[in-house]
């Protein structure tokens, strides 16, 4: 039996950009006032009148190469349940080293305890037998999808599997676990 590689897949096409997953994922987390661990990010492209716009739902993208966790001093950034990115607040200096490391912008420092927060693919509900992130629970167009890449019948391998699909910023090798379906 292999091993988990949680990933997730956003559906380009039917996200409406609505932020139930920002407000879902405060919610669930505990996010501190005026941050968020997710966002809503619209792109228009093309040149008038043929445009073209894209809504996603971003955050962490919980890379198989992280350079977050690469840079990290003491060990608070690390490889976690399913080949997640986690952070270890406990051990976080605060130093800012995996922010700057991070091409994404996924990560801050929570202003309540002083060290970085980040979505963690609600590893939290996983553990727990919860099989969806919150997210992905409170998304009004199910647009948001989790599962395990290593499992061929999962959801998230059979959508990679037969729609054309992207990641963010692909060149800087980091081979990013979140997929956007075009």
């Amino acid at each position: 039996m292999s091993t988990k590689s949680y990933a997730m897949v956003l559906d380009t096409k039917t996200c409406v950009g609505c932020s139930a997953c920002v407000v879902g994922c405060k919610t669930e987390n505990g996010v501190a006032r005026n941050y968020a661990r997710d966002w809503v990010f619209t792109e228009t492209t093309g040149k008038y009148p043929d445009l073209r716009m894209t809504i996603r739902s971003e955050r962490c993208n919980h890379c198989a190469d992280a350079p977050c966790v690469a840079v990290c001093p003491t060990g608070a950034s690390h490889y976690g349940p399913g080949d997640t990115v986690q952070v270890n607040q406990d051990k976080c200096s605060g130093c800012k080293a995996c922010i700057a490391a991070c091409p994404y912008g996924a990560r801050f420092i929570d202003p309540n305890v002083g060290a970085i927060d980040k979505c963690t693919f609600c590893v939290h509900r996983i553990e727990n037998g919860i099989p969806t992130t919150s997210c992905q629970e409170v998304c009004p167009t199910q647009s948001i999808y989790f599962g395990d890449l290593n499992d061929p019948n999962s959801e998230v391998s059979e959508l990679l599997a037969t729609r054309e699909h992207y990641t963010l910023q692909p060149s800087a090798g980091t081979k990013p676990k979140h997929f956007y379906l075009k």
